[in-house]
């Protein structure tokens, strides 16, 4: 019987902080509409910049390698991040966060360059570490009765953000192509991506001011008067701080070598291993759909893919939203992310039936949206394991006062995974397609054999979720 279902019986469930939690998912829904803008319109960009050399097969080496350096970028400084709002607290870090992302957003928009654009990204990956700390507010909110509806809300967000960024990014780009008569100063013509740019950094900016305004620091330490300030014969002076802040330091050096155990690690390598293949399913959908029918691709326009993305982002917002707590009730948090990791072999193989249908065929009828539907079903099914895989990392934590370095760990191998998958995912497509290799479909063949592994990593998760509150 899974856990959920005991702690059910013995306590009552927590009614979420429906304010905070709100704005904790408007910051995340900002976020992700402006990072998954770009995806539409970054493979024409590439082909415009003309770094390829007029090679559309090459589009896939240059993709990933930006996606790649920015995850690089953000796990280089996601556990600092993450640490220094266990110091000074979650708000002040998100905040810090959201002006990286909005500045980054700023310059790739004026990008005409293949390393102004990779610098841009970089930009963001460094200057905001809100994807760990977002993670930890939301466990510092919940305890064990409302956990799974809490982490239930993030992959909702996010397919909210998923449908919201593509549409836009997809609409938006290339405004003189689409309204000529509004847009017709030069400016548009030279940076024809920046107008998706600036509407993705004026909703970071809503996200920034309704956090500074509104939202309440959810570190305990940095709300209530430190304990030393009540205890009678202690002083508050200089140096009592000063000697304070240095044995927290020391404490959370030595707190962070001791997390390295099996409890901790196993919950965080799924977290990755679910992250690279994810990511790397990500950037093969834009890539496979915008690549050249003769290649192996589907051939469609950035709007079309960016109508489809959208599409595929609300029906699996909808169906999280709806179901996925329900479920994860019902069939227990391993046995769906068992059942959701076992989904991506067959998500896989998906795609080369696509291919092959349409060189048959010789246009994008109906039976290639049957497949793109049948796609779709198990893509859902896919994202459910993400909400379970928190759940496991954020229970994984021995104590609340350890929680940032632990989604920050999380974060922080997640990010290598991120930077790895989509260079290595994204150039095995094109290698393959350009040598022909297992007829161009080496690279779902590699990722296949991966996601074996993940459901191995999956069976060694513990069977029930600890429950911090005990």
């Amino acid at each position: 019987m899974p856990l959920v279902h005991s702690m059910a019986l013995r306590n009552p469930t927590t009614p979420l902080p429906q304010f905070q939690t709100g704005i904790l998912m408007m910051l995340e829904l900002a976020e992700t509409v402006a990072s998954m803008s770009i995806y539409p319109y970054i493979n024409q960009l590439i082909r415009e910049i003309d770094i390829t050399g007029g090679d559309d097969a090459a589009v896939g080496y240059y993709v990933g390698l930006i996606d790649s350096l920015f995850y690089f970028a953000q796990a280089l400084t996601v556990l600092s991040w993450s640490r220094l709002s266990d110091r000074i607290g979650r708000k002040p870090v998100l905040l810090i966060g959201l002006i990286g992302a909005c500045i980054s957003m700023i310059c790739f928009g004026l990008s005409t360059t293949f390393w102004s654009l990779v610098i841009s990204r970089c930009l963001w990956g460094i200057l905001n570490g809100n994807t760990g700390v977002m993670k930890t507010v939301m466990g510092e909110l919940t305890d064990s009765t409302n956990m799974a509806q809490g982490f239930a809300l993030i992959p909702v967000i996010w397919s909210i953000g998923s449908f919201v960024g593509p549409l836009m990014g997809g609409m938006l780009a290339r405004p003189q192509d689409h309204w000529p008569r509004l847009f017709t100063n030069p400016f548009w013509g030279k940076y024809p991506y920046f107008l998706p740019c600036v509407v993705s950094t004026s909703l970071l900016l809503l996200a920034f001011f309704t956090l500074l305004r509104f939202f309440e620091e959810s570190l305990s330490t940095r709300r209530r008067p430190r304990l030393a300030s009540t205890m009678p014969g202690i002083s508050r002076g200089a140096n009592s701080d000063d000697q304070e802040a240095s044995m927290a330091k020391s404490t959370a050096n030595a707190l962070l070598w001791s997390l390295f155990t099996p409890v901790v690690v196993i919950p965080n390598a799924n977290y990755a291993m679910l992250s690279f293949l994810d990511v790397s399913f990500r950037a093969l959908i834009p890539l496979f759909l915008s690549t050249p029918i003769h290649l192996g691709g589907m051939g469609l326009t950035p709007s079309s893919i960016g109508l489809w993305l959208a599409f595929c982002g609300i029906v699996d917002g909808l169906f999280q939203a709806l179901f996925l707590a329900k479920i994860v009730d019902w069939v227990g948090p391993k046995r769906l992310f068992c059942i959701s990791a076992s989904c991506f072999a067959p998500l896989m193989v998906v795609f080369p039936i696509m291919s092959w249908l349409v060189r048959t065929r010789g246009v994008v009828d109906h039976a290639i949206m049957y497949a793109l539907l049948f796609q779709l079903m198990l893509t859902v099914t896919w994202d459910m394991a993400f909400a379970t895989a928190l759940m496991f990392v954020t229970a994984s934590a021995p104590a609340k006062n350890v929680l940032g370095v632990v989604n920050g760990l999380s974060q922080s191998s997640g990010s290598v995974a991120r930077a790895l998958g989509p260079a290595l995912t994204t150039s095995l497509f094109a290698f393959s397609k350009q040598h022909n290799i297992l007829n161009g479909n080496a690279v779902y063949v590699v990722l296949i054999i991966l996601s074996g592994v993940l459901r191995w990593l999956g069976s060694q998760l513990p069977d029930e979720i600890q429950d911090r509150d005990e």
